[in-house]
């Protein structure tokens, strides 16, 4: 091989091309399918592997059509060291021309800083990634390999070996791995061709953290035996996300069964028909859900699905409740009910309604208003206490409770369901047909039930 001298030079391979050149190659190729996004974005820790990626993006722009290209610090300030990072980073971006964001971020305390680290960063980058962007990020094949056997030694599943993937949703845009498939030795061996600086990150040898105890300990005794290990373990998450795939498919197969119109279309909160997904074998069942509750929650381990069986199995008359870190899983009417976090939390008191005329907004309970001309007199709104009346046209005094059981609503919506009062009477109850306003239908109480907007993203 030749080593020419001097600054920002390129090595040239036994096969008469340099690395740099097939990086670049390897990297055009992966970024194709965003090269209309808005802008691009890169995470710019400035340790060896982003350095490399900002660089060689940098030189692609310099001769190909590509979009805004900017970059993105995050400090979480958790060591001395890091104080000097920032000011790195900005020396650099200035050199290449590229726009730098340093977020200062603050690590919540918690059992693993790794992962509230992980949490805090991208909090950041979500904060500050536009419709459509893309966010870079300079994850490599050893990278890929570390984290199947981390997840593999903490009992994941499927959908966890099948390792990071090379793109996601992430807020408004998309994160992008173009790296993937490079190992470390490569983005390396091309940072030394091209004379660049890096810092290095004193934690990375602290074997206290798992990620380095499998860097720097297990991995190097692997490759000992297997020289291509990180290779092997990386093609590996290539066949389980494979794999993962085909449950995706079969999973929407069983869910399209399931997916039909509730009754209560009002509620606007996510749920399936029960029978089409017993009909299923408990391994389709688990399958399935996983697919569906991944938009709203983390999934649980192995041992906690005894809470679906526990559901499923309850008796016709039961209200089973299945808690998940996201919220809960109830059954009702024939039905599974997701509700996001915003159902557990308490009612406030109801209260006057002194502008009827205007949508009044119900702490923690959505919003309501009155659609058409308002009744007269003070109006008030009331939650359920137990022993209500309401005069029915057509059936005189009925007791709330048997009207709503009538209805077949939820039971664990009754609780929420505003009462609209004027003294001490009921005047009606929102959204129910017949119920929500007088037989003439002047005006109707129309209630909008409170969404969990981040769980139902």
């Amino acid at each position: 091989m030749a080593w020419p001298d001097g600054h920002g030079d390129e090595r040239v391979t036994a096969s008469g091309h340099s690395l740099v050149l097939k990086l670049e190659s390897l990297l055009l190729v992966a970024v194709a399918p965003w090269r209309d996004a808005p802008a691009w974005r890169v995470a710019f820790s400035g340790g060896l592997d982003s350095t490399v990626l900002l660089h060689l993006l940098v030189r692609l722009a310099e001769r190909e059509r590509l979009p805004p290209l900017s970059a993105i610090h995050v400090h979480h300030g958790l060591q001395p060291a890091a104080e000097a990072w920032p000011a790195h980073c900005q020396r650099i971006c200035d050199g290449l021309g590229v726009p730098l964001d340093v977020a200062r971020v603050r690590v919540a305390p918690g059992n693993s800083l790794e992962r509230a680290a992980r949490d805090a960063r991208y909090a950041a980058f979500i904060a500050r990634l536009g419709a459509g962007e893309v966010l870079m990020s300079a994850q490599h094949r050893d990278d890929q390999a570390e984290t199947l056997l981390f997840r593999l030694l903490r009992g994941a599943g499927v959908r966890g070996l099948a390792g990071m993937p090379g793109s996601r949703v992430l807020g408004d845009g998309v994160l992008l791995r173009p790296l993937l498939q490079v190992p470390r030795a490569e983005l390396e061996a091309c940072a030394r061709e091209l004379g660049l600086e890096w810092v290095e990150d004193p934690s990375n040898d602290d074997t206290e953290f798992s990620r380095n105890y499998l860097r720097q300990r297990i991995m190097p005794a692997l490759a000992e035996r297997w020289p291509q290990v990180s290779s092997s373990i990386a093609r590996s998450a290539e066949h389980l996300a494979e794999g993962e795939a085909l449950l995706g498919e079969l999973a929407q197969l069983d869910l399209q069964a399931a997916r039909t119109d509730s009754a209560f279309p009002w509620l606007l909160l996510p749920s399936l028909e029960l029978a089409p997904l017993i009909g299923l074998s408990p391994a389709r069942q688990r399958n399935a859900l996983r697919h569906w509750l991944n938009a709203f929650t983390a999934m649980p381990d192995s041992g906690h699905w005894a809470g679906w069986d526990d559901l499923r199995d309850a008796g016709s008359s039961a209200s089973p409740v299945w808690k998940l870190e996201g919220g809960e899983l109830r059954r009702a009417d024939g039905r599974l009910w997701w509700l996001p976090g915003s159902w557990q939390q308490g009612l406030l008191a109801g209260g006057q309604w002194p502008e009827p005329g205007k949508v009044l907004e119900l702490p923690g309970n959505g919003q309501l208003q009155l659609v058409g001309e308002p009744p007269q007199g003070a109006l008030e709104v009331r939650y359920r206490q137990g022993g209500e009346v309401l005069d029915v046209a057509g059936r005189g005094r009925r007791d709330l409770k048997r009207l709503l059981n009538e209805s077949g609503l939820p039971a664990f919506v009754r609780g929420r369901l505003p009462l609209l009062y004027r003294g001490g009477e009921l005047l009606a109850v929102a959204n129910l047909p017949g119920l929500a306003g007088p037989a003439d239908a002047r005006w109707r109480l129309r209630w909008t039930p409170p969404t969990n907007d981040q769980g139902l993203s």
